[in-house]
């Protein structure tokens, strides 16, 4: 305390002056009284007021035996003060004494003997009652055996903040004996801990006494010094009765376990989230580079700081592959991700880069045994096995790059390449929990990844045939100059069965067909090019087009109940006329120099494949200049906007028949093709030309 009562923190003796006095004394009433050598009372204190009942004006001069003591008891104290006097030596014990109000109490003394300076003798007698004193010393045996057998490290700071007094429980907790506590601070104690902050606290809690209850504190003990231990701290402010400050009661209880539980829980928890998480953001299409890009999003930066999705080159193609112990393996980079790794980034392998790994590349080692590999600790050694070349292992090096794991991409028993994970900025090496997620991951992001490459192989082979089954015209047959576009729907969607055709007939006549057969895939595709071939050989007939899409109709009608529509229009130019029919089709739009563009009306007719209606032929103008333009719904249709609207916007953009056809098809569809329609495109344009 300094002189002021204010506590004081500072190390060292505190100077000697005056201190506030303690509130022990004062809770235990000690009375004071003076005997002469014939045992009359000569000095009475206040508390012998309170505690016999007289005053001092009534026991002063009085013989202490006869006012204070029963009279069966009167010998024996008789008996007792003469011993004191005569001997010097002390007596205590309790004793009933005699209450000015009668009663008989039991009062615990201390007696002694006392020479003045001229050599007179004296008795002193220093008395409690005894139910206060007995009461006093149970709380302290209580208190003393709490403390002392108490689960929670305690521990008593003084004013000063040192160590006073620490309970076993706390010599166990952080390891460090009583007897090197005592007179030192806690950073001196402790200095692995955050003491510094915790002597701050101290300070707090003794300056204003406000207590500080569960501070979690993280941090390195003798008692583990090589693991850090959970600590929950709480401190008190000690004040006497009078409200002395005393100093700082801490109380420790070691939570490492439960701290522990909750980082392996929130881990858990963790693992259960970044596994939700793949399962709605992977395989959300069926393109085999997004699924890729997908799963290294979801290990990038929860599992990993960098990630790469690599498969193996023959199961892009379609093929199964097994390695030998000796055979390298030929893998195609799909997809790589880094959160703060420039360098690791530099170092992976650029995406859709074939490249052929060696035997000994850990990469190789995943995918040829189908077993996780993981590297904890990366030295300098492994960085060679794990880098594609020397080049790319100094980047390594310089990102950070010191924990590695490898997890094989399985799905349907076939191991389909891996995922390869490396950490730079995360501290941890990977973990055993670490290996499970991952595989978990893999597991999931494998089955989408499988379905992608599937998907895309039939999605190539329907596009090949298709591709192969339409025609290769020329730019100006008979009195036309065409051009044509086919675009086939998005990379995650299947393609479908649109096609067209320009069929040269005699006397310079030319046939020109759209169509669109319902359905996707090489199912759709296959029919397209059985109807354009019967459709060619139709029209070497010179039918009608209401009876050539008559036979049309039947034909797909045995074609596995298939439905498609198709517009078949006959150019004559030496009528200028063109003969056409419709069965189920969009109207094809013409474009007349010195008119508006306008939509033909046709009868619509029904879809080839419905059979039982007749279809009708109608025969329009087309005059040299005059642009017919033929299409499918893919062009025009999307979900968000009426038909009617697409097709006006069609025809705006027809103001122009002077514009080179080739440069119109490109214009059409960069103007009308939206990024949300997910259908085939066939695009037919035809100009007429002077005969002759």
């Amino acid at each position: 305390m300094t002189a002021a009562g204010a506590p004081s923190a500072q190390g060292g003796n505190a100077p000697l002056g005056p201190a506030q006095p303690s509130g022990l004394l004062d809770v235990l009433g000690v009375a004071s009284v003076v005997l002469d050598a014939t045992g009359r009372i000569v000095l009475w204190s206040p508390q012998a007021e309170e505690l016999f009942g007289y005053s001092a004006q009534e026991a002063l001069g009085q013989l202490a035996g006869r006012l204070m003591v029963h009279e069966e008891h009167l010998d024996l104290v008789i008996k007792l003060f003469a011993d004191v006097l005569r001997t010097g030596k002390g007596w205590a014990g309790a004793f009933p004494i005699r209450h000015k109000d009668g009663s008989t109490r039991l009062v615990e003394f201390r007696n002694m003997r006392l020479l003045d300076d001229r050599g007179d003798v004296y008795a002193l007698g220093l008395a409690a009652d005894q139910s206060t004193v007995r009461r006093l010393e149970r709380d302290v045996a209580l208190s003393a055996r709490i403390v002392s057998q108490s689960p929670i490290g305690l521990a008593v700071l003084d004013t000063h903040l040192r160590y006073v007094s620490v309970n076993p429980a706390l010599e166990r907790i952080d390891g460090v004996p009583a007897e090197q506590r005592i007179g030192r601070t806690v950073p001196e104690v402790l200095p692995h801990l955050d003491a510094a902050e915790l002597e701050s606290a101290a300070l707090r809690v003794l300056r204003t006494g406000t207590p500080l209850v569960d501070v979690f504190v993280l941090g390195r003990t003798p008692a583990a010094p090589d693991e850090e231990r959970a600590l929950s701290v709480s401190m008190y402010r000690l004040e006497d009765a009078v409200g002395t400050v005393l100093g700082v009661a801490v109380s420790v209880v070691d939570i490492t376990e439960q701290h522990r539980a909750g980082l392996e829980a929130e881990a858990a928890r963790r693992r259960l989230a970044l596994i939700a998480d793949a399962s709605a953001r992977i395989g959300t299409t069926l393109e085999l580079d997004r699924t890729a890009r997908e799963l290294a999003d979801v290990a990038v930066p929860e599992l990993a700081d960098v990630a790469a999705v690599d498969l193996l080159e023959a199961v892009v193609a379609g093929r199964r592959s097994s390695l030998g112990p000796h055979e390298p393996a030929v893998i195609r980079a799909l997809a790589v991700r880094a959160e703060g790794a420039a360098e690791a980034l530099q170092a992976a392998d650029p995406t859709g880069q074939i490249a052929r790994y060696g035997p000994e590349r850990l990469v190789t080692q995943c995918v040829r045994t189908g077993r996780p590999v993981l590297v904890a600790q990366v030295r300098e050694e492994d960085l060679a096995r794990i880098a594609r070349s020397p080049e790319a292992a100094v980047l390594l090096r310089r990102a950070g790059v010191h924990s590695y794991l490898a997890v094989p991409l399985i799905a349907r028993g076939e191991v389909l390449g891996a995922l390869d994970l490396k950490r730079t900025r995360n501290p941890r090496p990977f973990s055993a929990d670490d290996v499970l997620l991952a595989r978990e991951l893999a597991a999931r992001a494998a089955v989408q990844i499988d379905n992608a490459r599937w998907y895309q192989n039939a999605r190539d082979t329907a596009l090949t045939l298709q591709r192969s089954l339409l025609p290769r015209h020329p730019s100006v047959t008979g009195g036309l100059e065409v051009a044509s576009r086919y675009q086939p729907a998005g990379a995650t969607v299947e393609v479908g069965g649109d096609w067209f055709d320009v069929i040269p007939l005699e006397n310079d006549k030319t046939a020109l067909v759209v169509g669109d057969v319902m359905g996707s895939g090489i199912g759709a595709a296959a029919t397209m090019g059985r109807l354009r071939t019967a459709t060619k050989a139709l029209a070497s007939l010179d039918l009608d087009p209401a009876r050539l899409l008559e036979h049309l109709d039947r034909i797909t009608d045995g074609l596995d109940h298939s439905i498609a529509t198709c517009l078949y229009a006959v150019h004559d130019p030496r009528l200028r006329q063109c003969r056409i029919a419709n069965a189920g089709h969009l109207p094809p739009a013409r474009a007349r120099p010195g008119r508006p563009p306008e939509l033909l009306e046709l009868p619509t007719g029904v879809p080839l494949g419905v059979g039982g209606v007749a279809f009708t032929t109608t025969t329009v103008d087309l005059e040299p200049g005059d642009q017919l333009v033929l299409y499918t719904d893919g062009l025009v249709e999307t979900r968000r906007h009426p038909l009617d609207e697409r097709l006006y916007l069609l025809l705006t953009l027809l103001d122009d028949p002077g514009r080179p056809l080739e440069e119109l098809c490109d214009h059409l569809l960069l103007s009308l093709r939206q990024p949300d329609n997910h259908d085939d495109v066939a695009l037919l344009v035809a100009r007429a030309q002077t005969p002759g």
